[in-house]
C-alpha cells in the first residue's frame, strides 16, 4: 500500500521497536508488522531477513538459533545496548520528522 522508499526508511525502526519487550524472530517479526498495522504494511520475509543481518552486524541486535520439538529451528533477535540507543536516536528523528512533513501540510491547507 505505501511505497517501497517509505517502507525502506521505517524498516529499521520498526524492527527495533518490536524488540523492546521479547525476542523475536524474523516471522513473527514481519507478522507483527502486518497485523498491528491492519494489513498495510507488509514486509516480505525474503527482505526482512537481509536488514535483520545487517542490524546484527552493525552490533544493534543479537541473535541466537533456537531448536523447539516439532519446529523448524528459528534465529530469535534482541536489543543490544547500542541497539536500544539507536532505536532511541530513530525514534526522536522519525517524530522530528513526522513533525515537520505534518507542519508543511497543514501550512498548505491554510
Amino acid at each position: 500500500m505505501f511505497r517501497t522508499v517509505l517502507k525502506k526508511g521505517s524498516m529499521e525502526l520498526l524492527v527495533l521497536s518490536f524488540l523492546t519487550d521479547q525476542p523475536r524472530h524474523g516471522y513473527d517479526i514481519g507478522k507483527l508488522i502486518e497485523k498491528r498495522s491492519a494489513g498495510k504494511l507488509r514486509f516480505r520475509i525474503s527482505s526482512l531477513y537481509p536488514v535483520l543481518c545487517r542490524m546484527e552486524k552493525r552490533g544493534w541486535i543479537k541473535g541466537r538459533w533456537v531448536e523447539k520439538t516439532g519446529t523448524h529451528r528459528r534465529r530469535y533477535y534482541h536489543l543490544t545496548a547500542r541497539g536500544e540507543e539507536i532505536l532511541a536516536e530513530q525514534r526522536e528523528y522519525w517524530d522530528e520528522f513526522t513533525t515537520a512533513v505534518n507542519t508543511i501540510l497543514e501550512a498548505n491547507n491554510a
